[in-house]
């Protein structure tokens, strides 16, 4: 059975980020992941991981833009960073964004300086066992001007890197809106998926509001080896106890379905 996490940056949005942890922990969730870490207070995340017995599984590790010629070393120092605080709070995973296309600059040359960024950061992560996970976007709604859209495009600059802390995260959200071809793209490219995230199209809401059908989404990419984590990160339709449930029932015994 995969792994689920909970993204805190989308769901109880009305209490203080600090507070989330315990009612995501109080539905059975064993994991969480957040956004950026820069705008936490460290010190009380590590003390209500410990609390809330819940661990930290993915966070993000740069906005970018790796896209930019002109600001790719203090990209790869940021990453390098974020490393660190991944180390101390036991976190495997940070979530790589490659910054908006950039006018001037070839695509060809922006793919390049993207695989570059990951290949100067990628031994700083692996010393640390740390994966680092290159993340495509829509930009039909919700990310206008990113760079990196195409789940293949990622894949290319992926493997162009060939360090075993550099993977992609394979966001179904993302990817249904871009171009579909879900089950197909995710299990013959599964190797290569370090972390995946989940929501319904339309809306962006917890899986069984739209027309994703994730129990054969997820089924396939079990069976296929997937053995990262899978992330809700998605809002809630009606209230965040519901939408967690609804992510957490993905995991529970269906028929026909061995899950040992």
């Amino acid at each position: 059975m995969l792994p689920f996490s909970v993204c805190l940056e989308m769901l109880y949005t009305d209490r203080p980020f600090i507070d989330r942890f315990q009612p995501v922990a109080s539905l059975g969730a064993e994991a969480v992941e957040f956004w950026t870490w820069a705008d936490k207070n460290l010190d009380a995340v590590e003390r209500t991981l410990a609390s809330t017995d819940l661990d930290l599984v993915g966070m993000v590790g740069t906005e970018g833009p790796l896209t930019d010629p002109d600001r790719l070393d203090e990209t790869v120092t940021e990453i390098e960073r974020s490393v660190a605080v991944a180390e101390r709070l036991d976190c495997p995973t940070l979530f790589v964004l490659t910054g908006d296309d950039q006018p001037g600059v070839t695509e060809e040359r922006q793919r390049e300086l993207v695989a570059e960024g990951l290949r100067a950061a990628a031994p700083t992560a692996e010393d640390a066992g740390v994966t680092l996970v290159l993340e495509p976007l829509n930009t039909a709604v919700d990310h206008p001007g990113y760079f990196l859209e195409a789940a293949d495009v990622g894949f290319d600059v992926v493997r162009s890197v060939d360090s075993p802390a550099v993977a992609l995260l394979y966001d179904v959200y993302h990817q249904q809106v871009t171009e579909g071809n879900i089950i197909e793209t995710m299990t013959e490219n599964v190797e290569d998926i370090g972390h995946v995230h989940i929501a319904d199209v339309p809306g962006r809401y917890e899986p069984g509001t739209g027309e994703l059908n994730y129990p054969n989404i997820l089924d396939a990419v079990d069976e296929a080896g997937f053995d990262g984590y899978v992330g809700f990160e998605y809002r809630a339709r009606a209230d965040p106890e519901s939408a967690i449930r609804a992510g957490l029932s993905l995991g529970e015994r269906r028929p026909g379905r061995d899950v040992s």
